[in-house]
């Protein structure tokens, strides 16, 4: 008799069963009858049972199992293990290279995925997990780690056209997109940090800005950082010249939005023989509309298209969903204004003294700012303020809206008018990528670096370990959890310490249970049967904080 176990997959969700089976040979064939389900018992009666069937000639003996060999929980196995050979398997580990410096880096790497910190919290890190043994590593501390971000940023960019040679080996890339982002800082002492445009809304902070470069498929393919007060134009020339140059592409189309893409870089992509899909402004839009490039009607079509001078190809859509959210928002602003008026009525006409004039100037001030002043006139009369749409002015204000129009020098042939719409939409998994590395899963910041190059390196470091974040997120994506929460999951799969009793101790890994088997599936990552330790151990040179430690 045995216990028959498996596994079955519907709608996403996934159902075990438990039989209790037993084979007999038949006309010379082996056939097995099932004699119960039990289904129903818990996981550790499930064990038993197996454990009675095998010992079932020796039972006496398992009730001295236990006293024969000493179990002991080891470090944590199964999430450095996955992150590594998941590192091997995109080309991370072969383009750092197999040197002590190349191994520090792909740790830094790795303790980005599992957890985020500084230098300091992936020595931490690597004292929790089996990191110097499934690595190769010797005995290291956060000074190494540091020094290695030098390394690192002088490495960069032969690492990253390592990368690009091995991702391009089958498939040419003749597509990029490019974005950028700006992550603010906490100190003042960061030799990139300057006042900028700051996209995180942090009023005060010094920042730094970040050009992120990726493929048509969204996978990153180079990242730099530049001083906070960098233009986004001002980023582009430096892509242009690291694709040609470094990684010898010769046919390159650049997608980059209407901020980044502008006069200046179209000439310089035209000049080298490079095309470029990209978006134009509001203002842009209505002067064309002025000069009968295109009419509003097209607009009305599902996806439009016109073909102008010098072989320049406008693509004009109108976005229902992103329509009817500005015209919830100009209805929202309107009210708001309507509510400000008459509570400014109220106070006139409890208090005689007050002046008109003042509240009429507020009210003025605050149409300005909520950007409704076009077609709303406030007037006073008798004490008393009134507010006018002006109905002509709000359509006009209202016309353009959820339009968009696409600009590109690609030809029809080139690209079918579908095709340069979608290229431009997949601007979103830059995008994704930056809310991936700033704020959600990696966590860029807080950065706890002054130096240039060792930001520099702290950035790609994020690079290198987002490619494994994609590649986790599609091998586990029919799951019902996040790449964070599968990573804590395996993170509790441990080394077990087994010593017998005048034996040798050796460490062995326990078998998963089926949640983490799964993961492990889906990944395809195969678990050594029992893994030997070197016994190398990190260990850090500072010590915790009497308030840390809650003295």
């Amino acid at each position: 008799m045995y216990i028959d176990t498996s596994h079955l997959t519907r709608g996403g969700k996934t159902y075990t069963r438990h039989l209790l089976r037993a084979s007999y040979r038949a006309n010379g064939k082996v056939l097995h009858r099932t004699i119960a389900n039990v289904s129903h018992c818990s996981a550790a009666e499930i064990e038993a049972m197996r454990l009675a069937l095998r010992h079932k000639d020796n039972l006496e003996h398992l009730g001295t199992i236990q006293d024969a060999i000493t179990l002991q929980q080891g470090v944590s196995f199964g999430a450095v293990w996955t992150v590594y050979h998941i590192a091997r398997r995109v080309g991370i580990e072969k383009a750092l290279g197999p040197t002590r410096e190349g191994k520090l880096a792909l740790w830094q790497v790795v303790a980005r995925v599992l957890d985020q910190g500084s230098r300091l919290s992936a020595v931490r890190l690597a004292m929790s997990h089996a990191a110097c043994d499934v690595l190769g590593l010797d005995a290291f501390d956060e000074d190494a780690l540091y020094e290695n971000l030098d390394w690192l940023a002088g490495a960069q960019a032969s690492i990253e056209d390592r990368l690009f040679a091995q991702r391009t080996k089958t498939t040419p890339v003749r597509l990029f997109l490019y974005d950028v982002t700006s992550t603010y800082l906490e100190g003042t002492h960061n030799a990139l940090a300057a006042f900028g445009y700051n996209r995180d809304g942090k009023k005060g902070k010094m920042q730094i800005v970040i050009g992120l470069l990726c493929d048509e498929a969204g996978h990153p393919v180079s990242i730099e950082v530049f001083p906070g007060n960098t233009h986004d134009p001002h980023t582009f020339a430096a892509q242009l010249n690291k694709v040609k140059a470094r990684f010898g592409v010769t046919e390159i189309t650049f997608v980059g939005d209407r901020g980044m893409i502008k006069g200046q870089q179209i000439e310089d992509l035209v000049q080298q023989g490079c095309h470029y899909i990209t978006a134009i402004t509001k203002p842009q839009i209505e002067k064309l509309l002025r000069t009968g490039t295109f009419q509003m009607d097209l607009f009305d079509q599902e996806l439009a298209e016109v073909l102008a001078d010098e072989g320049i190809r406008y693509v004009l859509r109108r976005n229902p969903v992103r329509a009817q959210e500005v015209r919830d928002t100009r209805h929202a602003k309107l009210a708001t204004l309507q509510a400000l008026v008459a509570k400014s009525n109220q106070y006139l006409t409890d208090h005689p003294r007050a002046k008109p004039q003042g509240a009429w100037q507020k009210l003025v001030a605050r149409a300005t700012t909520l950007r409704i002043a076009d077609w709303v006139e406030l007037t006073v009369a008798e004490r008393a303020i009134t507010l006018t749409v002006l109905e002509d002015a709000q359509r006009e204000a209202a016309k353009l809206d959820g339009c968009y129009v696409l600009k590109t020098d690609l030809t029809p042939a080139q690209a079918p008018k579908e095709m340069v719409h979608d290229r431009y939409k997949d601007l979103a998994s830059v995008e994704q990528a930056f809310r991936a590395c700033k704020t959600a899963h990696l966590e860029m910041r807080p950065i706890f670096l002054r130096l240039e190059a060792r930001t520099r390196a702290h950035a790609f470091v994020v690079m290198l370990a987002y490619q494994i974040i994609q590649y986790l997120a599609a091998c586990w994506s029919p799951f019902d959890l996040t790449v964070e929460e599968g990573l804590h999951a395996l993170a509790t799969l441990c080394l077990v310490e087994v010593s017998p009793h005048n034996a040798p101790s050796y460490h062995c890994l326990p078998t998963p249970r089926d949640a983490i088997a799964r993961l492990l599936h889906s990944a395809d990552i195969t678990l050594p049967k029992a893994f030997v330790l070197s016994g190398t151990r990190v260990s850090t040179k500072k010590k915790l904080p009497s308030e840390r430690l809650g003295l």
